[in-house]
């Protein structure tokens, strides 16, 4: 054990630099407190250089029995090199549960949903990248790590927010731009820390 006279974001953001990954509480109680997300889970989220665990799940904030037997891990541009695919995919097989990749995707704007398209039509490239982003994504998945893949047609962080419900653990990157002074979490994982029904894993992404 180990106490630190300063702030707790910046001190458990220098000490987690010597471990694998930091897990944090969430302050929110109730109402509209139970949305907000407490200052030093969203500081480390935002800045550490460690993967930065935050307890989601039921009306106090704290996280549900680990029972569901499936992670689920989003899938962002350039995925082959994504460090929450990597981490995803080892999480997943040392837990010995399933993998759940999800990739969202958008129609053209001057497409609607009123008349969808064959999966297989090629006027819907959209949908065809997405699956290629998974299937680059889950190349050098572990053998015996059981993979299901996902693509959805929904703004990425809704599809994550549906997705939490029913796993023990949602998993997101965000990108740390070098050289960038202030703290970096992005969108997607900013939602997923607010609105996920289980706990989160922030992942963090050179840039």
């Amino acid at each position: 054990m180990k106490a630190a006279v300063e702030e707790p974001g910046p001190a458990l953001a220098r000490e987690c630099r010597a471990g694998c990954a930091l897990v944090v509480g969430n302050r929110g109680r109730s109402g509209i407190a139970a949305a907000l997300l407490g200052s030093v889970s969203r500081t480390l989220a935002a800045r550490a250089d460690r993967p930065v665990v935050v307890p989601r799940g039921s009306h106090d904030n704290q996280a549900t029995p680990a029972v569901r037997g499936r992670i689920v891990v989003g899938v962002g541009e350039g995925a082959a090199g994504s460090a929450a695919v990597r981490f995803a995919r080892e999480e997943a097989r040392r837990r010995g549960v399933a993998l759940e990749a999800v990739r969202a995707w958008r129609r053209p704007a001057h497409e609607t949903g009123d008349h969808p398209l064959p999966a297989d039509d090629p006027a819907r490239p959209q949908e065809r990248h997405a699956d290629e982003i998974l299937t680059e994504a889950l190349r050098d998945t572990p053998p015996g790590v059981q993979v299901h893949r996902r693509t959805v047609e929904a703004p990425a962080r809704r599809a994550l927010v549906d997705a939490s419900h029913g796993a023990d653990l949602l998993i997101v990157g965000s990108k740390r731009r070098t050289g960038h002074p202030g703290p970096s979490l992005g969108r997607i994982a900013h939602a997923a820390l607010l609105h996920s029904v289980c706990p989160v894993a922030v992942v963090p992404q050179q840039a």
